[in-house]
């Protein structure tokens, strides 16, 4: 069992902190008995003043790049925002090892203790914290899922939040652009994230449209994605994956193989590209988690609860030493975005 610690709270008010401490047990991802699930960590800021307080848990779906970097971006902006209106905000953080049975005992744990409102950050650690707010109507503010509608998560008055809904076509337009030749693409997915199943769609549909053939693999733990990139290498001249956690876990051990074997892999988030993917357009995962967390606190002193809203994309962001690798050279990128982003590789 891992035993978690909240970090400490801060106060913007005032020049003390005050460091809290709790251990606990928690579920591994196969399931067991498990005790009530902890937070791993803890934070917050108050504004100056005396106005109202509000306490958040920021729920994430696991822990890989991506939603680390939103859950960071979140906090940043509650402590900066809590501090401009004069409020205290406090917020725990919570993470669910993309565990269903551990996240509903987040869900239960959060709800019966109070919180003003719930940040999710994935689709599962979504749906999981609004089924467990459906009494209370705890608002639900989630961040980073890709398709609300197929995920259920649409049409109910105390749940939105922010989308990072890809852009398929375009990403596939830069793999054209940097080769025309492309004849056959792997489609990398995990078949358990709702997120894969519009832009694989999408994807398949594109790729009929050129009559460019393609070869689908998924895996749904590291050593399956793995199998599923060892399979296909000879098969493919470019791969596909969108913004799909479970490969995106398993990103820092697939990228070395893919380059090695020359095939580029485009991918949904610039998250995947940090851990040696090739190239991506996307959100911005930091913009996305501030607007969260705007978004929530905006609900918590109006009331309204806004529909959730669709970031917007376009930022082209390539991994220098994985083009390097396979020899590519991305200027073509510039005629098609207005920003491209140059990054390297780093084990996060």
């Amino acid at each position: 069992m891992k035993k978690l610690n909240l970090k400490k709270i801060l106060s913007l008010s005032a020049a003390m902190a005050l460091t809290l401490s709790l251990a606990a047990c928690s579920a591994a991802p196969s399931g067991g008995d498990a005790a009530s699930p902890s937070p791993s960590q803890s934070g917050g800021g108050q504004g100056q003043g005396s106005g109202a307080g509000y306490k958040i848990a920021v729920v994430q779906q696991l822990d890989h790049a991506s939603m680390d970097e939103i859950r960071e971006a979140v906090e940043a902006e509650l402590d900066a925002k809590a501090a401009e209106l004069g409020v205290s905000v406090t917020y725990q953080d919570f993470s669910g090892q993309n565990d269903p049975t551990l996240l509903g005992q987040i869900g239960a744990q959060v709800v019966a203790d109070g919180y003003d409102a719930i940040i999710p950050i994935g689709t599962l650690a979504a749906q999981q914290m609004v089924v467990a707010a459906e009494k209370t109507k705890t608002p639900v503010v989630y961040a980073a899922v890709s398709d609300p509608e197929t995920g259920g998560l649409t049409g109910i008055d105390y749940v939105t939040g922010t989308s990072d809904a890809l852009n398929t076509p375009f990403i596939l337009d830069m793999m054209l652009a940097l080769n025309p030749d492309v004849k056959t693409v792997g489609l990398l997915y995990s078949n358990s994230q709702d997120n894969s199943v519009v832009p694989i769609a999408d994807a398949k549909e594109y790729l009929d449209s050129k009559n460019i053939s393609y070869v689908e693999k998924t895996g749904n733990t590291n050593d399956e994605v793995i199998a599923a990139v060892n399979s296909m290498l000879d098969q493919v001249d470019a791969v596909f994956t969108p913004t799909d956690n479970v490969v995106m876990a398993a990103e820092l051990a697939i990228a070395p193989i893919l380059a090695g074997a020359g095939v580029p892999h485009y991918t949904g988030a610039d998250s995947f590209v940090r851990n040696g993917a090739f190239a991506t357009s996307g959100v911005n995962y930091g913009d996305l988690g501030a607007y969260t967390a705007d978004m929530t606190l905006d609900i918590l002193q109006t009331g309204a609860v806004p529909e959730y809203h669709v970031m917007d994309g376009g930022i082209i962001t390539v991994n220098t030493e994985t083009a390097a690798a396979l020899g590519a050279d991305y200027s073509v990128f510039s005629t098609l975005a207005g920003q491209v982003v140059e990054v390297q590789t780093t084990e996060e």
